[in-house]
């Protein structure tokens, strides 16, 4: 069975646009060529994609699953056609780096800075997210790079360590009574209302670095929440939900904010990896990027690549 790009096309616009009128004028087509499409996609495929409604068509749950492929695959032939392109003339292209929240993207935007100055016509994309999120993405192409923060199974992957580690702490209300105190220990957190990231639960950061450091009254921490990136969680607490045990310099906890952070005591650091697929190959430019990147950092206190 094969499906042609353009066919594929024309369904997003269609999951788009939730009527054939609508994405037909989109797309400058017929009416009846978009509807002899989908029919026979939907017969190559062997299951129905839209429903209609009252006032405009809607995905089925096979169509829903067919619309996030034809994103991804849409999105990859796009990012071919570019790299292709870049390759006639100057320098120019496309550049994809994802990451969770970290202070050490400030060392990734540095590069940047650079970078840019000397290959003007090369865009840098950022996609934010969490362990999940930015290593599906990776390993589907849709992403040439990674910052992931330790632990991190890095069996797939190249990486190079950042110089900077990120520290671990408490994100809390100003006026806690916790406040006061210049850094967190164990006994500081029991019985406190908790929110944990899901990355650090599912990476083994909760569950090995900070069960160890928390000791044998880990079981009994009072977890409330689990969270994906700090934004929604810093909300909660400033509302009063909890304290989010988060890394440093993520949550805005400025003069202005209700918010502050407090380290935990004994000091918990984590590690931050850039990192790349094993066999990787690259386009230009992500080439070019991974240059000055190998080049300011691969060598950082004697370290090299990881292999």
């Amino acid at each position: 069975m094969r499906i042609e790009i353009r066919v594929l096309r024309y369904f997003l616009a269609v999951a788009r646009e939730g009527s054939i009128t609508g994405a037909a004028y989109y797309l400058h087509v017929t009416q009846p060529t978009l509807s002899r499409q989908l029919k026979e996609l939907e017969d190559k495929l062997g299951k129905k994609l839209f429903v209609r409604k009252s006032h405009h068509m809607a995905l089925t749950e096979e169509g829903m699953i067919l619309r996030k492929r034809a994103e991804e695959i849409i999105e990859m032939v796009t990012k071919v056609e570019k790299e292709f392109q870049s390759m006639e003339g100057t320098i120019s292209g496309d550049v994809y780096i994802g990451g969770g929240e970290t202070e050490a993207m400030r060392l990734i935007a540095k590069v940047v800075r650079d970078f840019q100055l000397k290959y003007p016509k090369v865009r840098c994309h950022f996609q934010s997210g969490n362990f999940d999120d930015v290593t599906e993405m990776l390993d589907q192409g849709l992403l040439d790079f990674c910052l992931l923060i330790e632990p991190a199974d890095l069996s797939k992957y190249h990486s190079i360590r950042l110089p900077d580690d990120d520290v671990w702490g408490v994100v809390m209300r100003k006026d806690s009574s916790l406040a006061v105190k210049e850094s967190i220990r164990r006994q500081d957190l029991v019985d406190l209302p908790l929110l944990l990231s899901r990355q650090a639960i599912k990476s083994g950061l909760s569950r090995n670095e900070f069960s160890e450091w928390f000791g044998e009254d880990y079981e009994k921490l009072h977890v409330v929440c689990t969270y994906n990136l700090l934004y929604n969680a810093g909300i909660m607490v400033k509302e009063g939900v909890g304290y989010a045990i988060s890394i440093d310099k993520v949550a805005d906890t400025s003069e202005e904010s209700h918010l502050c952070f407090r380290p935990l005591e004994p000091k918990l650091a984590s590690g931050v990896r850039f990192v790349w697929k094993k066999h990787q190959v690259f386009s230009q430019a992500a080439h070019l990027f991974f240059s000055e990147m190998e080049k300011q950092f691969s060598k950082h206190n004697g370290q090299g690549r990881d292999n």
